[in-house]
């Protein structure tokens, strides 16, 4: 065994642990099917948002950790529900009127109200597809209405009416008392209108292979489970997929988790083992509420990438997957430094370390080198400093603390410096509140002015930092953060910054002490 394996297999990193549940599965004799299969699921009836992403991306992870610790080939298939059908028309797409009129159509049988794909299940197919390939993913496409069209479905479908009591026990079980006398696992799709219909089941013919049913105006219809006639409600379509495509690993959010035993009954009384599955929590607004992509509460991938880079954002998605998370933009800064704060450590970290940290799932191994020479949370101070509008005008102060740095060698740090001049103009320019000193704080500021104006050594941050805490000491500050606090309120209108000894560095000595004197002058609070 290798050293990677060997160590992969006792590593904490939580990728690692669900592998290994994964494993244990084939220890007696690997997969008849020849391979382990991973899935996720996608609902069309909106475009992919943030938990899409997180959901391919944490799978992605598990995936790659088990192609660690075996041998056993893999695949991952995400699976679109586009034969659902569309129960209320989205409020953000054209030609709402004429969505009404295919109210309960699966979305693969309603037109697209963008006029670009033969329907909307495309158009977000579509959507998903391009979204997924963006990020580099590995994966199989699967639509639930070729799955049901093509047969490929027609075996489980037909086990589920010879066990349909058998799983109609597990379902109403669930189920108010109202809802029991109409509900069967078997939709119909009406074979003149084509709508997705909710009605009782007359007869289940399992010999047959047939439903029977009256539809809303009171015919009475029979039609094959097979062939795409019929579809599973969304419950046991969820425990009869794995059945039939043989999954061995689904990740979902904890709003699922109710339903777990339910999905893993069905499965079982199909004939097949319930896959492992992973219940990860959901991510909260900045109120604490629960994101929804129907409210449009949170915040969405394309305005991360507005701000920062799909790794700081795949940063995110690692950690904790089982605790919620706030996710708002004023986790982004965050989720930048410490990423590259990860990627800077890693090449000097044993392997077992290395396992352990988040960037080396996140790149699968391949872990780059950072050239973040100044930190997110730096050049977010330097934008406020120097009215930055463009990420050059940062540049000309990166080139003087760093010469060795170039937009062409440094192109992490390059569009990092974009991203903090929008983030800059967008969060913390509105937010900014300046004030005077006090007299102990303006005795302070007026020492470090004049020691600055004195300095004659580099412009390195740590000798600058001590120059710093020399002054905060020397004028009694006690805690010193209230020192470092009136630093950034009377200078950057915050409270609180990156060290300041490192941003004399980057800014420049004589710089700063004109932002001294101006903060002194109160130009700054009369800005």
């Amino acid at each position: 065994m290798s050293e990677l394996r060997e160590l992969a297999m006792s590593s904490k990193a939580w990728p690692f642990e669900e592998a290994r549940r994964v494993l244990k599965r084939y220890e007696k004799t690997p997969p008849e099917k020849g391979y382990v299969l991973f899935e996720t699921g996608y609902g069309p009836s909106g475009l992919p948002h943030i938990g899409t992403f997180g959901e391919v991306l944490r799978t992605t992870m598990v995936r790659h950790a088990f192609e660690q610790i075996s041998d056993i080939p893999t695949r991952l298939i995400c699976f679109s529900d586009d034969l659902d059908g569309m129960r209320k028309v989205p409020g953000n797409v054209p030609n709402q009127e004429e969505l009404r009129e295919h109210l309960q159509k699966p979305l693969t049988s309603v037109p697209d109200p963008f006029g670009e794909f033969d329907s909307f299940g495309d158009h977000n197919n579509a959507m998903l597809r391009r979204f997924l390939d963006t990020f580099g993913f590995d994966y199989e496409f699967y639509s639930a209405t070729e799955f049901y069209a093509s047969g490929q479905f027609d075996e489980i479908l037909l086990r589920a009416a010879e066990r349909y009591d058998d799983i109609m026990k597990v379902m109403l079980k669930s189920l108010r008392e109202e809802r029991r006398q109409t509900y069967s696992i078997f939709l119909p799709l009406h074979p003149e209108t084509g709508r997705v219909l909710y009605v009782p089941m007359k007869e289940v013919n399992a010999a047959e292979g047939t439903i029977t049913f009256d539809d809303e105006d009171g015919r009475e219809w029979t039609l094959p489970v097979t062939g795409g006639k019929v579809k599973l409600q969304w419950k046991p379509d969820f425990g009869a997929r794995w059945a039939a495509l043989g999954v061995d690993f689904e990740m979902y959010g904890k709003d699922h988790s109710t339903n777990t035993p339910i999905y893993d009954s069905i499965c079982r009384i199909l004939g097949v083992k319930a896959p492992e599955h992973f219940t990860y929590e959901l991510f909260l607004d900045e109120n604490g509420q629960k994101i929804s992509k129907s409210s449009g509460n949170g915040i969405s991938i394309d305005e991360w990438l507005t701000y920062a880079s799909t790794e700081s954002l795949s940063y995110f998605m690692y950690l904790k997957p089982k605790t919620a998370k706030r996710l708002f933009f004023d986790v982004i800064p965050k989720a930048v430094d410490e990423y590259h704060q990860q990627l800077k450590a890693y090449h000097g970290q044993d392997l077992k370390t290395q396992l352990a940290n988040p960037v080396y799932h996140i790149h699968a191994g391949d872990v780059p080198q950072s050239d973040m020479v100044v930190s997110f949370a730096m050049l977010l101070n330097l934008a406020s400093v120097a009215g930055a509008e463009d990420k050059e005008a940062l540049w000309g102060f990166i080139r003087r603390y760093a010469p060795e740095a170039t937009a062409e060698t440094h192109p992490q740090l390059d569009a990092a410096a974009g991203h903090a001049v929008r983030y800059y103009n967008d969060f913390v320019k509105p937010a900014k509140v300046f004030r005077l000193p006090d007299d102990k704080e303006r005795a302070a500021l007026e020492d470090l002015a004049q020691r600055l104006r004195d300095w004659d050594g580099r412009l390195d941050a740590e000798e600058l930092q001590s120059v710093v805490f020399a002054v905060g000491k020397a004028h009694e500050f006690d805690p010193l953060r209230d020192w470092f606090k009136a630093i950034y309120e009377v200078l950057m209108g915050a409270s609180q910054g990156p060290r300041f000894g490192g941003f004399i560095a980057l800014y420049g000595v004589q710089e700063t002490v004109a932002l001294i004197e101006k903060g002194l002058a109160g130009e700054l609070a009369s800005a």
